[in-house]
């Protein structure tokens, strides 16, 4: 009898601790579990926010892979975009998960991230994504957005462990009007061929920074585990504070987009 009573102890004891890990674990049902098959190009990430679909885990879905972001937050809304709908951000720790960029990470040497961001002032530090890793920054690139609507601050995160670089636009008055609550483009270029990083807004280069004789990008993909819009890597640190505005066609390359092309997307509202 006794050994029955221990049995079942061990059981119940079983069970509520695997119930507890599956209250735990994030549902990824909708996942593939094999690497997707992409496209051919240069763009390998690319979230128009406006697919069909019941939710927003599916409105949200990577274009490219059908990757669905993970349960969005009932703060987030769908909102009129350039082109179709946007997203619209909702708490101060509240962003769009992936479970990655795709390749983006294992391919990018030179790259271009664009997105459309739609924003008021704001006295918060704001990021608009975050490709996340198990680093001291819990970001293996991320951009943020601080400074006032006369004078704001951009600044572009890149770690490749061991190594990182900071392209910081503070304070800079060319770039006012991101903060005006109108409908801005935006292209981040690094061109490894110069080592520079370009900043484009409306498709109009603003100014170029560089990492002096770095030359290609080399991401330390294994350190690399996911990837968020509209929000940082480390959300529990207060003042990371994730995108209260509106993004819309989110695009990432592994190429440097020219001028002409950046412009294109612009003109065309891409």
């Amino acid at each position: 009898m006794k050994n029955i009573i221990k049995l079942l102890g061990i059981s119940f004891v079983s069970l509520a601790f695997t119930s507890c890990q599956e209250l735990d674990r994030p549902d990824l049902e909708d996942y593939p579990k094999d690497q997707a098959n992409l496209p051919a190009g240069n763009l390998r990430f690319f979230v128009p926010f406006d697919k069909d679909g019941t939710n927003l885990k599916n409105k949200f879905a990577e274009e490219l892979s059908g990757y669905p972001c993970f349960a969005p937050d009932n703060t987030i809304t769908q909102v009129d975009g350039i082109s179709g709908k946007a997203f619209k951000g909702g708490g101060s720790q509240v962003f769009l998960k992936y479970l990655n960029a795709n390749d983006f990470a294992s391919k990018a040497s030179s790259f271009t991230v664009a997105f459309w961001e739609k924003n008021g002032d704001s006295s918060n530090t704001e990021f608009a994504f975050s490709m996340t890793s198990d680093n001291w920054a819990k970001a293996s690139m991320f951009a943020l957005f601080e400074g006032t609507a006369t004078s704001p601050t951009v600044k572009f995160f890149v770690d490749e462990q061991p190594g990182d670089k900071w392209f910081e636009w503070p304070s800079d008055s060319s770039l006012s009007g991101i903060y005006d609550n109108q409908w801005h483009h935006l292209a981040f270029v690094y061109d490894a061929t110069t080592s520079g990083m370009t900043l484009y807004i409306d498709g109009i280069p603003k100014s170029t920074k560089t990492w002096t004789g770095h030359g290609p990008v080399k991401f330390n993909s294994s350190k690399i585990n996911g990837f968020r819009i509209g929000g940082s890597g480390n959300p529990s640190e207060g003042w990371m504070k994730s995108w209260s505005g509106s993004l819309d066609q989110f695009r990432m390359y592994v190429s440097a987009l020219t001028p002409t092309e950046v412009n294109d997307l612009f003109i065309n509202k891409k």
